[in-house]
């Protein structure tokens, strides 16, 4: 029983083994909850009811972090909901190639939904092996913030002046290589990811896989292309890698439930982008600052982040709503 404490209590990564453990089982059970009770059979989800899961998970990471608040102090609580609100912006824009992908792969939406909780599985090792690693670098590199600063003021201006090109998943290398090295079955199997079938050539059963499981290993392969700018721009809030962590997990579950909604409506949010731009040069030159002058308050960084965001939602909303038809007969 003494060696369970001392291993519970011991240090991992700055905090003690059970608040780890603590958070993978939140995040456990969140999903089994979700995937075994609330959607235990496959179907289509609607905007209300994608609308009304999301705030559930954002209430989860709100008490989350309030908790984090009142145990680690302001400034860690601070760290983590400016973390969490940059993590949740920037995930936004996965949500167009999540939704190319699936067209794409012809996924009906009654199976989206599970395919994107058995995604968040992969995620929550990729990310925490990006984040492991960043921990790592910093820690034993400190001139290493210096590299993500920059990076993160050139993605944000090449965001604001060159834009985002088209996507074309067919030209996507890693779909290209998958189809090529795997049987790739023509229909779909239901929530199956895997089927066995006659080779058409031998006549054997052979295991294929099927399109849902294409969709799944390239939308967490855009995750990773995606965390090459959000991991860097949580370590430019803070370098408490526990912090970095559930601050990224908590706003990746949440993306998962508010999807169907925003899928449905992102056209409204075109030009969220120059926002999210703005925070990444902003987070960037944060580091420069940190560096040179003096670490910046976190209550003006977690004021300023939201601002940003909330000026880019709100003039989305405002400068699309003057394209939105009238009247039934303008549409």
């Amino acid at each position: 029983m003494d060696l369970l404490a001392d291993f519970l209590t011991s240090d991992f990564l700055g905090k003690s083994a059970w608040l780890w453990f603590a958070f993978i089982g939140i995040v456990g059970a969140l999903l089994a909850f979700d995937l075994g009770v609330l959607h235990k059979q496959d179907k289509e989800i609607g905007v209300a009811e994608s609308l009304k899961l999301s705030a559930f998970y954002i209430a989860v990471a709100i008490i989350f972090g309030a908790w984090v608040w009142w145990s680690m102090g302001p400034t860690s609580g601070m760290e983590y909901f400016t973390g969490y609100a940059i993590e949740k912006a920037l995930s936004i824009d996965n949500v167009f190639v999540i939704s190319l992908i699936f067209g794409y792969f012809a996924i009906p939406a009654k199976y989206q939904y599970r395919a994107l909780l058995w995604g968040i599985l992969a995620v929550l090792v990729l990310r925490g092996l990006m984040i492991a690693a960043g921990a790592a670098l910093v820690q034993q590199y400190e001139w290493v913030l210096y590299i993500f600063g920059a990076f993160l003021i050139a993605t944000g201006i090449k965001m604001l002046v060159m834009g985002e090109s088209e996507q074309d998943v067919s030209k996507n290398p890693i779909v290209r290589f998958l189809s090529r090295r795997m049987r790739v079955s023509d229909e779909l199997h239901g929530e199956r990811f895997f089927v066995r079938k006659p080779d058409p050539e031998t006549g054997k059963l052979v295991r294929f896989a099927t399109p849902l499981f294409l969709a799944l290993v390239v939308i967490n392969i855009a995750d990773l292309v995606f965390a090459v700018d959000s991991v860097p721009a949580i370590f430019a809030i803070t370098t408490d890698t526990y912090i970095v962590f559930t601050a990224n997990i908590m706003a990746i579950l949440g993306l998962r439930a508010l999807y169907f909604a925003l899928a449905a409506m992102v056209h409204r949010f075109e030009y969220l982008k120059y926002a999210l731009a703005i925070v990444l040069v902003f987070i960037g030159a944060k580091i420069f600052w940190n560096q040179i002058v003096g670490k910046l308050d976190p209550a003006i960084s977690l004021a300023v982040t939201l601002s940003i965001i909330a000026a880019g939602v709100l003039f989305s909303l405002w400068k699309t709503s003057t394209h939105l038809p009238k009247t039934i007969d303008d549409r």
